[in-house]
């Protein structure tokens, strides 16, 4: 007879078959349609539909069957049947992409997501994706219009630049500037700024892509004036300017500032263009933070065309913007390559909120989260990391201590690499007689964080794993946090 009754989830598959149980033959496993016929089968249909729940069912018989030949399958693991193509369903739906709870001390952490969106600017697009909208026509002229002009005049506005275009990130707006602008001419930079960012994104392999020769000039760590008017001559379409800000060169350097190379780009009649990265769109020395270039001074320098990333300091999505003189910028707007690499709906409506935010500067902090997490005050973050410990303690108790500490977080993406933030949280240590087993220790509270219903990413240093609380908002974050702690506790006994 076929067991068909429900039960709770049994023994994984693969596991040793007890001399109790009976083993199970290919001949005992039920059809598809007689599974599906189980009554506590049937609400999974209703939930998912009939052919969802058949085509796991047809997996999980298909594996049962395999278990069966190799006699690992049990009979009384047939009753849980319906109870595991319930799990088998519920797996295969859940999503891949999943928030988690970001405790490594880097704000814009690339692997993360970086800049967290705007509650603004979620509520654009939710608002926007959820019915027809104006992308690409002009309502006040009742005809097609430029997806550009949602944001052109706000990147304006904000930047001082005469004109503006959008892509999809700023590889592809650095891409299609040097391509629009230096396509079949000579581009020269410095040998110093020839920078690798993150995925082999080389700057000498982006020019040869845009088909220009590249031109290097200077040495690594020091280029003078008097280089770059050397290599102008008549084939050089563009001098390009590289902002470092995923590495620095320190001791003894020279380099070449915009403003003072903007005279010699004019007087040769070429272009000037810098990739600035990181997309700060405001001093953020006003605010105790490392400064860094903004684009309204790069063109106010004398700057021809300026990019720089959206999902960084900028703190919106993924985008790529491009500001400048209003002939280069639409030359390159009219680059055929654009249309490949143009923004689409979704991010452009975060995009464009996200901007609207710039417009009150002095409620930035408060309503653009990049911004809010990067001026948290320290004693706010110690005092957090004090008033939860004793909950902390008591989750990774008695494998683990735990103690408040100082530390030192970074605003990652490359935006100043070499500056850190003051911040505070936990050290968690190994209670081991001696050094032998940390590694395995540390693997194991790593991986029970990360198996949390929220997942939780530290970061281990020096055998200890530290989790800065810079991130852990208090009235976003923290109680989801503390709430999953006795799941933790429950994972490490």
């Amino acid at each position: 007879m076929r067991p068909e009754a429900s039960m709770v989830h049994g023994p994984t598959a693969g596991s040793p078959v007890s001399s109790q149980d009976p083993v199970a033959a290919p001949k005992d496993l039920p059809s598809v349609d007689r599974l599906l016929r189980d009554p506590a089968v049937t609400h999974l249909m209703a939930r998912h539909g009939h052919a969802f729940v058949a085509a796991e069912a047809r997996r999980l018989l298909e594996a049962s069957r395999g278990r069966a030949l190799g006699g690992t399958l049990t009979m009384a693991e047939l009753h849980h049947l319906p109870a595991e193509l319930d799990r088998l369903c519920g797996q295969r739906l859940a999503p891949r992409m999943r928030r988690v709870i970001n405790l490594t001390g880097t704000v814009l952490h690339t692997n993360l997501g970086r800049a967290l969106l705007a509650d603004e600017a979620l509520r654009h697009v939710l608002t926007c994706m959820s019915s027809p909208n104006n992308l690409e026509f002009d309502l006040a002229r009742g005809e097609r219009g430029d997806r550009d002009s949602l944001v052109e005049s706000l990147l304006c506005d904000i930047t001082g630049a005469e004109a503006a275009t959008v892509v999809n990130n700023n590889a592809a707006a650095v891409l299609l500037g040097i391509a629009a602008l230096a396509g079949g001419k000579e581009a020269v930079v410095s040998r110093g700024e020839l920078v690798e960012i993150g995925g082999a994104f080389r700057m000498p392999d982006v020019m040869a892509a845009a088909g220009a020769r590249l031109v290097e000039v200077g040495t690594t760590n020091r280029t003078h004036a008097r280089d770059y008017e050397a290599a102008i001559g008549p084939h050089t379409g563009l001098l390009m300017k590289v902002h470092t800000s995923n590495y620095a060169i320190q001791g003894f350097t020279a380099s070449v500032s915009e403003a003072e190379l903007a005279p010699i780009a004019k007087a040769a009649g070429v272009p000037l263009m810098t990739d600035l990265g990181s997309g700060s769109l405001v001093d953020l020395a006003q605010w105790g933070l490392p400064a860094e270039p903004l684009p309204q001074a790069m063109l106010a320098d004398g700057c021809d065309v300026v990019t720089f990333s959206g999902d960084k300091l900028l703190g919106g999505p993924q985008a790529g913007m491009i500001v400048g003189r209003r002939d280069l910028v639409q030359k390159i707007r009219k680059f055929p390559m654009k249309r490949a690499l143009r923004l689409s709906k979704l991010p452009l409506a975060a995009l464009e909120a996200t901007l609207r935010l710039y417009l009150q500067p002095d409620r930035l902090t408060q309503d653009l989260p990049t911004l809010r997490l990067l001026t948290r005050p320290v004693d706010r973050i110690q005092a957090q990391a004090e008033r939860l410990l004793a909950r902390v303690e008591d989750a990774v108790a008695p494998r683990f201590g735990a103690r408040v500490s100082a530390m030192r977080g970074q605003i990652g993406s490359g935006s100043l690499p070499v500056e850190t933030l003051p911040s505070a949280g936990w050290v968690l240590t190994p209670r081991l007689p001696g050094k032998r087993g940390i590694g395995r220790a540390l693997d194991e509270l790593l991986t029970a964080l990360r198996a949390l219903p929220l997942p939780v990413i530290a970061r281990v240093q020096a055998d200890e794993l530290w989790m800065d609380l810079r991130c852990l908002d208090e009235a976003r974050e923290e109680a989801d946090f503390v709430e999953q702690l006795p799941r933790l506790k429950e994972q490490l006994a």
